[in-house]
């Protein structure tokens, strides 16, 4: 076995256990490249760092992406903006820059069902993760049953804490299953603990006029739960037929075509 080998194969079991894993896959090829293009020792040691930077990075966001648990990932590259109704592309390319998670902010996606609503919302997710914020997607209605478990169980203050850790909540489809009185205050708690504390995306199919509804006609816990909800929040409110509706009804003209969904916005 040559010097050569040797020596890189304690190289790569030294990376290892300094747990530095891009520089052991890499430093093989940085090697070759420092000796074609005559780099200098610490030039060679300069690349080898940034080549594990970049993989820690790497590796950080996609820890974030399986912790946050989305259904499916979306990007805002894949939601067609030209053909949706008046959407404002300016706007989510904003939000994409998650400073109003920074500053605590929430945001609301409001409009009928199949209108792109939790597309932005996992979108704007996948974006937070990326920058390296700790995100959390869940189901409305599975939101409650696990506050109903966690209360039932004694755990509530641990789910609490682990909501407390997480700089964004999405919470999706409010509205499709109303909650008895137990599970809507729970849902309060939850929304008013974040106030001005961490940030919330909310999905829904219902005007705000209508949440008295979901939440056992319970006025003035609703009215309590959208102030603190709505305040300085980004309202969206999309609009049109259902994405999935048009294009079961309407026969594709191009292969592989595909019609957007529709939207609009309206900012608070």
């Amino acid at each position: 076995m040559s010097r050569a080998v040797v020596t890189a194969d304690l190289l790569r079991a030294r990376a290892r256990a300094l747990r530095m894993p891009g520089l052991a896959r890499n430093f093989e090829a940085l090697c070759r490249q420092a000796d074609k293009e005559r780099w200098s020792f610490e030039e060679l040691l300069a690349e080898g760092l940034a080549v594990e930077v970049a993989s820690r990075s790497d590796s950080s966001i996609r820890q974030r992406l399986r912790e946050a648990r989305f259904p499916d990932l979306k990007t805002l590259d894949q939601f067609d903006f030209t053909a949706a109704e008046g959407i404002d592309a300016s706007l989510l390319a904003k939000l994409a820059r998650v400073e109003w998670i920074e500053r605590k902010e929430n945001l609301v996606f409001a409009g009928p069902v199949g209108t792109g609503k939790t597309h932005l919302a996992i979108a704007l997710g996948v974006e937070a993760a990326k920058q390296h914020r700790r995100v959390a997607f869940v189901r409305a209605a599975d939101l409650v049953r696990q506050l109903i478990e966690a209360r039932d169980g004694r755990e509530l203050g641990r789910l609490q804490r682990r909501f407390d850790r997480t700089d964004l909540l999405i919470v999706d489809e409010v509205g499709f299953v109303p909650f008895g009185r137990e599970g809507g205050e729970l849902l309060f708690n939850v929304i008013a603990h974040r106030y001005e504390r961490r940030s919330l995306i909310v999905t829904t199919n219902l005007p705000f006029a209508d949440w008295p509804k979901v939440f056992a006609d319970d006025e003035k816990l609703t009215t309590a739960l959208l102030d603190r909800l709505a305040d300085r929040a980004t309202v969206i409110v999309t609009k049109g037929k259902s994405y999935r509706m048009r294009r079961r009804a309407t026969p594709p003209t191009t292969e592989g075509q595909k019609e957007p969904e529709s939207t609009t916005t309206k900012k608070r």
